[in-house]
């Protein structure tokens, strides 16, 4: 271990040695258990300031703070691109572990109001060691305590006033020796012998603004702990790591409200209809789209099927979904068998009611027991037949969206799906989340369907998966903002 004897003397070897502190030893090879040391965090001890010159010192000093700013700048650039909470968390512990010059980890999501949601991230821990980790009490565990000893922020109980003090941020928790600290749990003792882990360093994921939304700890394979300053880099970066997770909270709690709200707007469950089955798929972005669909059974054992898109998104565009839905479910009861009669009623109460704003859509009304189906669009894709025998778009007469015009009309048309046969209903998210230029994306739409399996056939679910996949081989992942996507199966028996 480098010596803090002056310059030019031999070290005293009667002396005690210092303490030791994790990841600044250089003399000795650094243990499996510690990470290699970043840029600008060195690992040994720096020489005695009285034995450097005063322009060495303040040269080494000014090195020291730029190659720190140089780490902190790097570090906090990558998390910044992280776009989701368990990509921001196993960031955050990755970082956090090279910091303070850790191997294993773990990282917990808890906000302190309770409104969720909460997620556990482990870093060269499995997800068994997690639930024994779990199993200390949190009184006794340094997370614990960070988690239980911190309440939320904002104001106090008795409301906004200029005299409420935010939250108080809690120090972070440093056990050096697990074996000999006072205070521990015997269970968290037994434990960390289990895991092979001697010390902990832990962080509270909390500043007063955002209040507390987690911790994380460190794990040491023998005892340790961070010097001063790595303990102060560790505390500027989780404290810009807080507010990253603060806004990607608000923005996932915003997405599951709109997806929340969305769903409240569609239909509940499909409608049984002898003569059919049904299946559909939904996903909405994170703001939230118009895209929508419909199945309600209609007299004399009739089917209504529709889809649309209405334009723009979030909230407003979710309401005036829901009001068009509602608008053309009275229609079609009222005058179902003339889909022309129910878009034709669509546009004028939109151009009416919302003359800013556009849909399009197409409404099918179908006779399981003759296999009838009779559709008019308006601006919408057209269908798409899948069978045995043949894989075809119906062809639809071309027509503006509603609200585009100031009447509208267009011709229905008639098809005859034979048994088995399956009719995809989509909206054009489907085709717009490929990519691709509109005819690429409707012959890879074609050849996805020509391609599903033969037993699959049978099952329409199993048609929009296979579709579903073969389009969109990454899948649809709702916190990327981006198209919405309606696929509605309809399989004639």
């Amino acid at each position: 271990m480098a010596s803090n004897a002056p310059v030019g003397k031999p070290a005293d070897m009667s002396a005690p040695r210092p303490p030791k502190v994790a990841g600044i030893d250089s003399t000795v090879p650094a243990p499996p258990h510690t990470a290699a040391p970043l840029p600008g965090v060195p690992s040994a001890a720096p020489p005695s300031d009285a034995a450097l010159p005063p322009g060495v010192l303040i040269q080494d000093r000014l090195a020291s703070w730029v190659s720190d700013l140089t780490t902190l700048h790097e570090l906090t650039e990558r998390l910044i691109k992280t776009d989701s909470l368990d990509e921001a968390l196993r960031e955050t512990l990755g970082a956090g572990a090279a910091l303070v010059g850790a191997r294993r980890g773990m990282a917990v999501l808890e906000p302190a109001d309770g409104l969720g949601p909460t997620s556990t991230i482990g870093l060269g821990l499995a997800h068994a060691d997690l639930g024994t980790i779990e199993t200390v009490p949190r009184g006794s565990g340094s997370y614990g305590r960070l988690l239980d000893g911190l309440p939320e922020a904002g104001p106090t109980a008795s409301g906004p006033s200029s005299s409420a003090r935010p939250a108080r941020v809690p120090e972070p928790i440093a056990i050096r020796d697990v074996r000999t600290e006072e205070g521990l749990d015997p269970r968290h003792r037994e434990v960390a012998a289990r895991l092979g882990y001697a010390a902990s360093y832990a962080l509270p994921l909390a500043t007063e603004e955002a209040g507390r939304l987690g911790a994380v700890v460190w794990l040491y394979d023998e005892p340790a702990e961070p010097d001063e300053r790595r303990r102060h880099l560790i505390g500027l970066y989780g404290r810009f790591a807080t507010e990253h997770l603060a806004r990607l909270l608000q923005v996932e709690r915003a997405r599951v409200r709109v997806a929340t709200i969305a769903e409240e707007l569609l239909p509940s469950r499909l409608p049984r209809v002898p003569g059919v089955r049904l299946a559909v798929r939904h996903r909405t972005g994170p703001q939230g789209g118009g895209d929508w669909y419909d199945a309600l059974p209609l007299p004399e054992g009739a089917l209504g099927l529709a889809v649309g898109s209405v334009s723009g998104t979030g909230p407003s565009a979710l309401a005036a979904m829901g009001r068009l839905r509602a608008s053309l479910r009275a229609y079609a009861v009222m005058e179902g068998e003339d889909p022309v009669a129910v878009l034709s009623d669509l546009e004028l109460l939109l151009r009416l009611t919302e003359p800013a704003r556009s849909a399009t859509t197409l409404f099918a009304y179908a006779e399981p027991a003759q296999r009838r189906i009779v559709l008019a669009g308006a601006g919408h894709a057209p269908p798409l037949v899948v069978g045995d025998r043949r894989t075809e778009f119906v062809e639809t007469s071309l027509s503006a969206p509603l609200g585009m015009l100031t009447c509208w009309e267009a011709p229905s048309v008639e098809l005859s799906p034979a048994p088995g046969e399956t009719v995809l209903l989509y909206t054009d998210g489907l085709l717009r989340r490929t990519g691709e230029t509109t005819d690429r994306a409707f012959a890879r739409l074609h050849a996805a369907a020509a391609s599903v399996p033969g037993p699959d056939r049978s099952d329409p679910g199993a048609v929009a998966d296979h579709v579903l996949r073969t389009l969109l081989p990454e899948g649809i992942d709702p916190a990327v903002e981006g198209e919405d996507v309606v696929l509605l199966a309809a399989r004639f028996d």
